[in-house]
């Protein structure tokens, strides 16, 4: 079965150490899987909510492009494109918006953050938020679910993003029918967020990051900068505690990090273990520096290759755009008698439909061709265990035997009424293939 895998880099500055140990490396080395479909795309759009230079969005652009080819990027074997250059985006984005809930968004990490900082300032607590903070997470959703994505490479702050993909897809799948694929989150555990240079996240927000690509130079003094204690050379170091070794472990095999741990408990200085992560870093960053570099001095083979990225990921957005626009009946006025008529003539079929309740949890229900409940399911803790059972269910693997753990029965509704339903799923199933 052929996964396919999504994953972005917004277009708001040069890329650094934690872009590439927390989503480029990892995307980069599942695109080489034989089956693995990999997407990756610029985020431009998503660079409006925080930039308004667009020199800096554009330049942004280059600098992200360029890192992505020099760290091993084959764009003839993976769906390579920028966000602005595929309209079907935000066309998703407002049919996803018709259903994503405000609760649910009021949640989004980075809009509470935004509303606490006002509320600490006794302001209102909507001043400077704009909408397209707010809708961040819907824009995510719609740059995942356009293209079918089942994995997705985030750091641990962005798995809310990805949770909320999964419920507005639900959302769309209840009210319009199985269109949209339900991503998951995919995370390194030891690198998923790296510390920048004052030991908080690494982010071009903070202004504590560490250019993938800056010169040895640059790169030594950089590192010489990351905050330490004040522990003296032969006092034992933390390594559960220090941010250096946090940053070594995303740049070393298993073997090595043991030794590093072991020399700080030792009594290694600051200063000795700051060169070796500098030299651990820049083993790895070397080789690609000077291709990064001949990229950037010829801006227009990035182009092309993009327009051509373009081009490869638009025939996969087009055909399901159209395919949701009908769902949502955005339709052709003048097909509307034959439509008719074959809807008249379709067999009716049982079908599963799964939704969440205002409790939080997840739920499905399994209805006859008559629309009739035959089977109700008693409260998951996630879409994906629901949906497991659904799938289970269909394909025969769970018996209805023990489907009292996780389902009741409608009154007058028994077993053998629910397998001829699944029966007649199977069937139909069949038939198809």
């Amino acid at each position: 079965m052929t996964t396919r895998v999504l994953t972005g880099i917004t277009t708001s500055g040069t890329p650094h150490l934690g872009n590439y140990a927390g989503a480029i490396r990892p995307a980069i080395a599942a695109s080489l899987k034989p089956d693995t479909e990999s997407f990756y795309f610029l985020a431009d759009y998503h660079s409006l909510i925080k930039i308004a230079d667009p020199v800096r969005v554009q330049r942004s652009t280059l600098e992200i492009a360029a890192t992505w080819l020099a760290a091993g990027l084959n764009p003839d074997k993976v769906w390579f494109y920028r966000q602005s250059d595929i309209p079907q985006i935000p066309e998703l984005t407002w049919l996803l918006t018709c259903v994503a809930g405000k609760g649910l968004l009021n949640r989004a990490h980075a809009y509470k953050a935004a509303v606490d900082i006002n509320t600490a300032k006794q302001e209102d607590e909507d001043a400077g938020i704009t909408a397209g903070l707010f809708m961040y997470p819907v824009l995510m959703a719609a740059d995942i679910v356009l293209f079918g994505a089942n994995k997705v490479p985030v750091g641990r702050d962005q798995i809310q993003h990805i949770e909320m993909a999964r419920d507005f897809a639900a959302r769309f799948n209840h009210s319009y029918g199985e269109h949209l694929v339900l991503p998951e989150a995919v995370i390194e555990e030891s690198v998923a967020t790296l510390p920048g240079l004052d030991g908080r996240k690494m982010s071009k927000s903070y202004d504590n990051t560490i250019p993938l690509f800056a010169g040895q130079a640059e790169l030594k003094k950089l590192i010489a900068g990351i905050v330490t204690d004040s522990r003296l050379p032969g006092e034992a170091k933390d390594p559960d505690n220090s941010h250096l070794f946090s940053l070594y472990q995303a740049f070393s095999s298993a073997e090595k990090c043991a030794g590093f741990r072991q020399a700080l408990l030792d009594g290694l200085s600051w200063g000795e273990a700051k060169q070796a992560l500098f030299e651990t870093i820049n083993i790895e960053v070397a080789p690609m520096r000077e291709q990064y570099e001949a990229l950037i001095a010829n801006p227009e083979k990035i182009e092309r290759q993009l327009q051509a990225g373009a081009e490869k990921a638009r025939a996969i957005a087009a055909p399901l755009m159209r395919e949701l626009r009908y769902a949502v009946g955005l339709r052709n006025l003048g097909d509307i008698a034959s439509k008719t008529k074959k809807v008249i003539e379709k067999k009716a079929v049982p079908t599963f439909k799964q939704y969440r309740e205002s409790d939080g949890k997840f739920y499905f229900k399994f209805l006859n061709a008559h629309g009739d409940l035959l089977l109700q399911s008693l409260a998951f803790a996630t879409p994906k265990e629901a949906g497991k059972c659904i799938a289970d269910l269909k394909s025969g693997d769970l018996a209805l035997s023990g489907v009292q753990a996780f389902a009741v029965f409608p009154d007058g509704i028994g077993s053998a009424d629910v397998e001829a339903g699944l029966a007649a799923l199977r069937a139909v199933s069949e038939e198809k293939n």
